[in-house]
Parts: structure tokens; C-alpha cells; sequence
């Protein structure tokens, strides 16, 4: 199991666009991967699961991965969780 904190920095405007391609880029990968946000728990690949975690600019979320994908699925997603390009 690999975990990093990460920023999710996006302007208001562009956060639903931005959920959509996490939930796109952490969907390649064969590992189970998780966004927590406090004691709030939501699966990186559930569109329903990230939007209920009511995740805002700025905020500080826990990442964690399983599987044999783990390390380039958190780099992956913290990457683009920090400065999500679509």
C-alpha cells in the first residue's frame, strides 16, 4: 500500500471537469486507489464516491493505492490532483 497527501488545486469553475478526468485517469489503473478527506473515505474510480467527498480548491486529501499498479497510480494521480490539465 502506497499513500501520499496531496492539494487538489482547481479554480471553482473547472472542478466538475476536473473530478471527471480523475475518475478517468485513476480508471486505468489495475490497482484499488482512494481519496480520504478527513474520516471520509471514497473510491478514486466512483464519480458519486469523489463528488461526496465535496472536495473544494486548496483542500488537503490523503491518496491511497493497492495493487500491483500502486507507486505510478499515486504519482499519476497526485500529479494531476495538484494541477489537474484536461
Amino acid at each position: 500500500m502506497v499513500s501520499k497527501k496531496v492539494s487538489f488545486n482547481c479554480e471553482e469553475a473547472l472542478q466538475m471537469k476536473a473530478v471527471a478526468v480523475l475518475i478517468q485517469k485513476a480508471s486505468k489503473y489495475r490497482s484499488g486507489i482512494w481519496l480520504y478527506r478527513g474520516e471520509r473515505r471514497a473510491n478514486a474510480k466512483s464519480l458519486l464516491g469523489v463528488m461526496s467527498l465535496g472536495i473544494e480548491n486548496n483542500m488537503e486529501l490523503d491518496l491511497t493505492a493497492e495493487g500491483p499498479d500502486e507507486n505510478e497510480a499515486v504519482e499519476a494521480i497526485a500529479a494531476y490532483l495538484g494541477n489537474p490539465v484536461f
